[in-house]
């Protein structure tokens, strides 16, 4: 089981529990097949209300996670178990990418464009209810829509993203410009 360590260790501003974000964590790891022997950082933000994520660094392995992404929507200040397991497969789904080098291509998520880190999410979420994670499709078909454009082009590379297994960088390359290919129809029609 991948040894996971959250910081900080005490939410103070927020009624978070590191502990418990540390075993939900590491129990999607084992899920989506992390190394075992892996050690993984999870650095909170808790004085955001943001829901920004990113993958920092591959070794060690350091995901940035701002408060917003653990909070329960309905509860401010309260962490929902089901946004840190979303959370935590996604962006360990992503890790998992690009240590069995079929995403050695892909730019640091710092330099991800905005359409490319929402392909990789559909992909990455897509795998994360195949596993069993409870998530929102209808939420993330219609954040990918807001980045890839309202088309039956982009209903159709989500959809294939969302139910694919085993697929490279060069293919989130190309969904991305499939989509831009059809959303520049549409806008030049």
């Amino acid at each position: 089981m991948a040894k996971i360590t959250v910081t900080p260790a005490e939410f103070t501003m927020v009624f978070f529990d590191g502990a418990r974000i540390a075993e939900l964590a590491s129990a999607i790891a084992d899920q989506v097949g992390v190394p075992a022997d892996a050690e993984i950082r999870i650095e909170g933000d808790e004085t955001s209300p943001l829901g920004r994520t990113k993958v920092v660094s591959l070794d060690p392995v350091v995901l940035s996670v701002e408060g917003g992404a653990f909070e329960d929507a309905k509860r401010p200040r309260q962490m929902s178990e089901r946004n840190v397991r979303e959370t935590a497969a996604r962006l360990l789904f992503r890790i998992h990418d690009r240590l069995d080098g079929s995403f050695a291509d892909a730019p640091p998520d710092d330099q991800l464009t905005l359409q490319q880190q929402v392909a990789w999410d559909a992909y990455s979420v897509g795998r994360a209810e195949r596993i069993g994670v409870e998530v929102q499709k209808p939420h993330r078909q219609y954040h990918f829509r807001n980045r890839h454009g309202f088309t039956d082009v982009s209903d159709t590379v989500f959809e294939r993203l969302w139910t694919s297994d085993g697929l490279t960088w060069a293919v989130i390359e190309k969904a991305c410009a499939e989509t831009a290919a059809a959303k520049e129809n549409v806008v030049g029609a």
